[in-house]
């Protein structure tokens, strides 16, 4: 019985486990540049004499779908899109990540950022002088016209990067960063798209077909559960003749 008990245990920890991650990209279904997780899991044999047949679910860390999301124009100046592959990077801290969000603002400082992180250019964080019209071309240049008129005169460049498969790992505040410690170097084919945002990749008939499914797999482990503590406690009574 505690076969059993232990074995529906850890499935129902890891269906747990994944209705979170899938009400979390639910949840950011309307997050621009969110990308959506999915979860991980493996077998591991627990040790012993005898043959391996018994197999517990392990989670894994979540997995993150890269995948582009759909553009949406918005007409603004300071909203940039990524085509294809590629990824905006940000001051986090001391480190640099990356993100696919290009809803950038100006702070009264001049800095450009987005959710609050600077947005680095090719000799650190981007910071503006004053200006009344902003272009950003498909390389990242950042062109400004002075506030009294005149030629344009350029602000930087955004630095763009483009990371090898699995060489980003997500971060709790929704940043990806290089698994090296090494800031990744800028690429020189991403293209930009000004007035343009990158919605979030979430499927949301996916997401609430699977959250329901999860939901199905827990209420079985549970009843598992249920079963193996009513053998147990019918293996008792009859122990105690009972």
């Amino acid at each position: 019985m505690d076969r059993l008990l232990y074995t529906a245990m850890s499935g129902a920890q890891h269906a747990m486990m994944a209705q979170g991650i899938r009400a979390n990209n639910l949840a950011n279904a309307n997050t621009q540049g969110f990308r959506a997780d999915y979860e991980q899991a493996s077998a591991r044999f627990l040790n012993g004499d005898g043959l391996h047949t018994r197999a517990l679910a392990r989670s894994l860390p979540a997995g993150t779908n890269l995948a582009a999301g759909p553009l949406q124009q918005t007409g603004r100046e300071l909203d940039i899109a990524i085509q294809g592959e590629g990824f905006i990077a940000v001051q986090s801290g001391e480190n640099e990540g990356y993100t696919r969000a290009g809803n950038m603002l100006v702070s009264p400082e001049g800095a450009l950022t987005i959710n609050g992180h600077p947005v680095v250019g090719e000799d650190g964080p981007l910071v503006l002088p004053e200006f009344s019209r902003l272009e950003i071309g498909r390389d990242g240049t950042v062109s400004l016209t002075p506030p009294g008129g005149g030629a344009l005169i350029e602000g930087g460049r955004i630095k763009l990067v483009r990371p090898e498969e699995g060489q980003l790992q997500k971060g709790l505040d929704g940043l990806f960063y290089a698994d090296q410690p090494v800031p990744l170097a800028m690429d020189e084919d991403i293209a930009l798209k000004q007035g343009y945002l990158e919605g979030a990749n979430v499927n949301v008939v996916e997401e609430m077909v699977q959250t329901m499914a999860l939901g199905r797999q827990f209420e079985l482990q549970v009843r598992a559960m249920k079963t193996a503590d009513d053998q147990a406690r019918a293996g008792a009574r009859l122990i105690r003749g009972s």
